[in-house]
């Protein structure tokens, strides 16, 4: 009769296993936070659609691509979704003319020519000024930000395009300059140590070599900048007003597909009607324009990538 082997298990192989079922547990966990954020997406996105087709059931779509008006909580209803666009892509416009330039040349500072003791204190003021609330930023551009401006230019009204994109701008620049100087930090410095070998100085080494190489990061940070801008709520809320106005000139009052949003969720409107439906058909269009402008810098991050 065989005798049963009552050797303990080594000790090792006991470590080692323990170690697999907590890699594998890890593993399961991070699938199911990937998974949960594929389903958020997917049952936004039902909704917005769902919405969106009872609403263009009743509206036409060519009407609401192509129309100059938009008046859905008035007696005679127009829903022409361009005054809205209007107002979106010029305060977006207006906010990456600050957000880029500033962002960009924080990064390239910080990466590049900044000590490690002054990049200890920029990081943090960065993320400070991040970690600001956006009604706040609202009415900084409302009551000090416009004041300002009309010292300058008197005509300019209470509510304009020009000073909530400026101070979305500024709301956004630690976004793009922290994902950018990520990105350049990743470049490898044996990079850096070429162009220094052949007589390049710092800022030809960072602009000509730095740059291009993390311009993949890069190119995601402006992407990631411009989606935060036209989602942005309270800021155009506040200072850019809700009147609906088709104008690209960003120092008149316009409304934005986010402002209106805000408008008609805080009335008294049932759900189910069709000036109710409109919000959802108006963010099935910011969701759509955001989409466009992620393949568009997909695209651009990939041309520039071959080019390097």
């Amino acid at each position: 009769m065989a005798l049963r082997d009552s050797t303990p298990l080594n000790p090792w192989r006991r470590s080692r296993d323990r170690q697999r079922w907590t890699e594998r547990a890890i593993e399961l966990l991070l699938l199911l936070a990937a998974l949960s954020s594929i389903a958020t997406l997917i049952g936004i996105l039902y909704v917005l659609v769902g919405e969106s087709l009872q609403f263009f059931q009743q509206v036409s779509l060519w009407e609401f691509i192509t129309g100059t008006r938009w008046t859905p909580l008035f007696g005679d209803p127009k829903y022409g979704i361009w005054p809205l666009l209007s107002g979106t892509l010029t305060t977006t416009f207006v906010a990456l003319l600050i957000a880029i330039p500033f962002g960009t040349a924080i990064a390239i500072y910080s990466s590049e020519f900044a000590p490690a003791t002054v990049r200890e204190i920029l990081k943090p003021l960065l993320e400070l000024l991040a970690g600001v609330p956006s009604v706040v930023y609202g009415y900084f551009a409302l009551l000090v930000v416009t004041p300002l401006l009309q010292q300058v230019l008197p005509w300019l009204p209470g509510f304009n395009m020009i000073s909530a994109g400026a101070v979305m701008g500024l709301a956004i620049i630690p976004l793009v300059s922290s994902i950018s100087e990520d990105a350049m930090q990743a470049v490898p410095n044996t990079l850096r140590e070429g162009s220094y070998a052949m007589g390049a100085t710092k800022l030809q080494t960072a602009l000509k070599v730095v740059f291009p190489s993390a311009i993949s990061g890069i190119m995601s940070a402006y992407i990631l900048g411009t989606s935060r801008a036209l989602g942005e709520t309270m800021i155009v809320t506040i200072a850019a007003g809700l009147q609906p106005t088709l104008t690209f000139n960003p120092f008149e009052q316009a409304a934005t597909i986010t402002a209106y949003i805000v408008q008609v969720s805080m009335g008294d409107l049932p759900h189910g009607t069709l000036q109710y439906q409109t919000i959802f058909a108006a963010g099935l269009t910011l969701v759509l324009l955001t989409l466009i402008l992620n393949i568009i810098g997909h695209l651009l991050t990939k041309r520039y990538r071959e080019r390097y």
